[in-house]
């Protein structure tokens, strides 16, 4: 389940892509628009600053906006930056990976190969959706 951390970026994301021009919007419009708490957004969108995805402008006439084309972003890329490995378990993680402490063996193990199956399938469709396809 995605937490509301990324449900908001996105949807905050979408509200970007969807916007005409490239001028920067402010926090407060994009939380007012749907409807999302102000204070957290702050700090979604500045985690999306960080990793390059939003660039802002301070003073008047500033706020967010998108650095990228909306196609170049990633639904995966984005889900990563904000809510962490798309794998479920660690020890199939592409870009987290960590040994299950309960498993000796992950041939042996019982999840291993589903839990792969799922990553790959999950991240086929992420890899091949944008935020233009949500916006």
């Amino acid at each position: 389940m995605l937490s509301k951390k990324t449900k908001y970026g996105l949807k905050a994301l979408s509200y970007l892509a969807r916007k005409e021009g490239t001028e920067p919007v402010l926090i407060a419009k994009i939380a007012s628009k749907e409807k999302i708490s102000q204070k957290f957004l702050e700090a979604i969108l500045l985690d999306l600053k960080k990793s390059g995805v939003l660039g802002s402008k301070k003073g008047k006439g500033g706020g967010y906006y998108l650095l990228k084309d909306p196609e170049s972003i990633s639904m995966a890329s984005v889900i990563r930056v904000l809510e962490g490995p798309i794998a479920w378990l660690p020890c199939v993680s592409l870009n987290y990976y960590e040994k299950c402490e309960d498993c000796e063996s992950e041939e042996e193990c019982s999840l291993h190969a589903l839990m792969i199956q799922v990553r790959d399938n999950t991240l086929e469709v992420l890899e091949n959706k944008s935020i233009a396809d949500i916006a």
